[in-house]
């Protein structure tokens, strides 16, 4: 069964940093782009940020200069280091990824279970 597993979520101070973690498991032959995007509670899920294949980034206004996105694509992880955290980054934080597999041989969209970052003094 192939699913996308985060980790690292946690608390911390405002100003402090974070790294989150999201590893594909699974019958994969290939992943395309992945990204992380975040859930406040009364909010919509809004994208933090996104990286191809090719490791072009996007990120979010509100987090531009103080996120990073990368991925090791050997492991199949992607990863998403946060620093200088604020309290309205306080989020659940889900991991999604274009991921083919030996299942169905095509490409499909899959998230995360999510990780809860909370920021609070």
């Amino acid at each position: 069964q192939v699913q996308l597993v985060e980790s690292g979520g946690g608390l911390v101070q405002p100003g402090g940093s974070l790294r989150l973690s999201c590893a594909a498991s699974g019958s994969i032959f290939s992943i395309g782009d992945m990204g992380w995007y975040r859930q406040a509670p009364g909010n919509q899920r809004e994208l933090v940020a996104t990286i191809t294949g090719s490791g072009r980034m996007k990120y979010a206004d509100s987090v531009k200069g103080r996120f990073t996105i990368s991925r090791e694509n050997a492991k199949n992880t992607v990863y998403l280091q946060m620093n200088s955290l604020k309290p309205e980054d306080t989020a659940v934080y889900f991991c999604n990824a274009d991921l083919g597999t030996t299942t169905v041989w095509r490409i499909q969209n899959y998230w995360g279970q999510g990780t809860q970052v909370t920021v609070s003094s």
